[in-house]
């Protein structure tokens, strides 16, 4: 019974983190050599998915490119979280190569998008990316030699918080985790409020783009003002360390 509910929690945490995880283990359970199967499967699978995605609706970001749009890491696109509506694709590749042509070399990452596959899927943390409508992007950095290209001051691009004034009391249950434990860990780099701004004004004159997610005091600090940039709400995740778009 143990080993039975060992394996149904394997199976569940990969689907979560993964979406397909869960269905490479069941098939890696009729090989000997699990692991070996495991690792075989999932790779045919997520490749598979790239080709199938489509009939769902939703495309691939590629997580070869690099600039002016490009996947942060190699780990969303190993974790099956590049995945968009194909109007969105077009969007975030538009905006990314505007800005570009504004501020040359500028490199536009995403972070994590959607799911390959099924409507209501939705990502960890992420409880409305489950459409392929929506996309986080990572903000732009610099030091004191200017801007840098592709730099985030996190690894994932995620949890360091640009700190500033918030008008939300604790409050339970939350996602908006402060993380204060780990901000000293992060790379001393600044906002680069430029590019930001400027993308931030790309995609809100975009017909296709319904909302934008920053907080408050950011957009009030990159002199931001139009009525598809809002704040996503106390109980959500914060975002003072990326971006979040979706369709209309």
């Amino acid at each position: 019974m143990l080993r039975v509910l060992f394996h149904i929690g394997i199976v569940a945490s990969l689907t979560v983190l993964t979406q397909l995880g869960g269905v490479a283990w069941l098939i890696a359970l009729l090989f000997q050599r699990r692991v070996l199967a495991f690792v075989l499967g999932y790779a045919a699978l997520a490749v598979s998915a790239v080709f199938v995605a489509p009939l769902f609706g939703r495309v691939a970001l590629s997580c070869l490119d690099e600039g002016p749009l490009e996947v942060h890491s190699w780990m969303y696109c190993a974790l099956n979280r590049t995945y968009v509506a194909p109007e969105l694709a077009d969007a975030l590749r538009e905006a990314a190569e505007e800005l570009a042509r504004a501020y040359p070399g500028t490199r536009t990452q995403v972070l994590d998008a959607n799911f390959p596959f099924f409507d209501g899927f939705a990502l960890l943390r992420h409880l409305s990316h489950d459409d392929g409508e929506k996309a986080d992007l990572a903000f732009y950095y610099r030091d004191a030699g200017g801007y840098l290209p592709g730099a985030t001051r996190s690894p994932i691009g995620y949890f360091a918080f640009e700190q500033g004034p918030s008008d939300c009391p604790p409050v339970w249950p939350t996602l908006r985790w402060d993380m204060g434990a780990v901000q000293g860990l992060w790379r001393d780099l600044d906002l680069e409020p430029e590019r930001t701004a400027a993308m931030l004004r790309i995609l809100s004159d975009d017909p296709r783009i319904g909302k934008l997610f920053v907080e408050p005091h950011l957009a009030a600090s990159l002199d931001v003002a139009h009525p598809k940039v809002r704040f996503q709400g106390c109980r959500a995740a914060r975002h003072d360390d990326h971006i979040h778009l979706q369709l209309r």
